[in-house]
């Protein structure tokens, strides 16, 4: 089987959350922990940093498999969506997995006699093979929607990390902050140290006391500013929640050199392949990809704008249809040139919707059916000094970047 046969498999003949969205949503522990089972249970011989949020678990995520790396650790890093590669999932020391293995373990799923697992059940089990396979020292794991019931919490984690909880999947998650808190905070185990990032007062104390009733040491990172690779002042939150993840594995042995950390921190994108947060793509005019696709990551996002120079905004926007976008477009400036636009994907917003929301909320716009198209009419109506920045949605930047 070839790599691209092997990746159509997976996206065709499995349910998956990047291609259908709520359709493809499959709570629960049951099939993963089944599916790991007849795969002789690879995760049971990794040490796992696991991290959710609803912002920020990527970023916290990259940073730290930089900074282990960095200190001589051989660090598997598994995160979602991927942008261009499905590959972009699942790393080692910043380097795709290889494509033979991915076509190896689809052909071993293919021929295992479980209960059907979803896209995500395989890649996650897929990434712990994988990590096993290559002896990671640790294995950084990202979880893919909410916690409690996300197909990641099989795992007995060295740590867990939380970085903040907002609005987001609340048709799974539940429709206030405490509910999601409640159901973000199931990756916290007994006995095993939590590390909370920039978390607001109502979850915070939501989480606080799961953690208590698991008797879970609750750690908070404090403010410091660090030089860092990485565009946009957010990210000092991220860093700082990573390296209080990093003080705390040096607390429980692990050799951990501050100088080694603060290396790592300056050379995040290079040593852990990071893409799509702040990302520049392009010169004259400057041009920034940011996957920023909820209401709390686009305020976030237009706040550190304001931390660049520029002249003229212009945005280029397309957001899947079941993303808070009424909200979304409530934050949008209105002296800004917008770019609205669809993406080759069934859960594009389409362009009667864009169009509704862009005339309710008074925005100037131009609006397009193919995001390169709109790319090149932002750039070429933008002088050097302007800024182009590209928004909304994973899908928005794996046809762009």
């Amino acid at each position: 089987m070839s790599y691209k046969k092997a990746v159509d498999w997976l996206f065709t003949q499995i349910p998956n959350y990047q291609k259908q969205g709520g359709n493809a949503y499959k709570p629960g522990l049951e099939t993963i922990s089944n599916l790991l089972e007849e795969i002789g249970n690879p995760h049971h011989n990794l040490k796992i940093i696991h991290i959710a949020g609803t912002n920020g678990k990527g970023s916290v995520s990259h940073i730290l498999s930089a900074a282990l790396q960095n200190n001589g650790f051989k660090v598997g890093l598994f995160t979602s969506p991927h942008i261009k590669d499905f590959r972009e999932r699942i790393k080692v020391n910043g380097k795709l997995a290889t494509e033979s293995f991915v076509e190896d373990f689809v052909v071993k799923i293919q021929n295992l006699q479980n209960s059907e697992p979803s896209f995500f059940e395989i890649t996650t089990a897929m990434a712990f093979d994988y990590f096993a396979s290559q002896k990671c020292d640790f294995a950084v794991i990202e979880t893919g929607l909410g916690g409690r019931l996300d197909s990641t919490n099989v795992v007995s984690p060295e740590i867990t990390i939380i970085t903040n909880i907002g609005l987001d999947h609340q048709q799974f998650l539940g429709n206030t902050i405490e509910k999601i808190a409640t159901e973000k905070g199931g990756i916290i185990k007994v006995n095993c140290p939590l590390i909370l990032g920039d978390v607001d007062e109502v979850p915070k104390k939501v989480l606080e006391e799961i953690a208590s009733e698991k008797n879970a040491s609750v750690f908070y990172s404090p403010k410091q500013l660090f030089e860092t690779d990485l565009i946009g002042q957010y990210q000092q939150r991220n860093l700082n929640t990573a390296h209080e993840a990093l003080m705390q594995l040096k607390n429980r042995g692990y050799e951990i050199d501050e100088a080694k950390v603060e290396e790592a921190f300056k050379n995040v994108t290079a040593l852990s392949a990071f893409h799509g947060r702040m990302y520049k793509i392009g010169d004259e005019p400057l041009t920034i990809a940011d996957a920023a696709h909820n209401p709390a990551g686009i305020s976030n996002l237009m706040q550190e704008l304001n931390h660049l120079e520029y002249q003229k905004l212009k945005i280029v926007f397309g957001a899947s249809n079941d993303k808070d976008v009424k909200n979304i477009f409530a934050l949008f400036p209105k002296d800004v040139d917008y770019y609205f636009t669809t993406f080759d994907s069934a859960r594009s917003l389409n362009e009667a919707k864009l169009k509704e929301l862009a005339e309710k909320h008074e925005l100037p716009y131009q609006l397009f059916n193919d995001s390169s198209e709109a790319l090149k009419q932002a750039q070429k109506d933008a002088s050097v000094d302007d800024l182009v920045l590209v928004c909304g949605s994973f899908f928005l930047l794996e046809e762009i970047i």
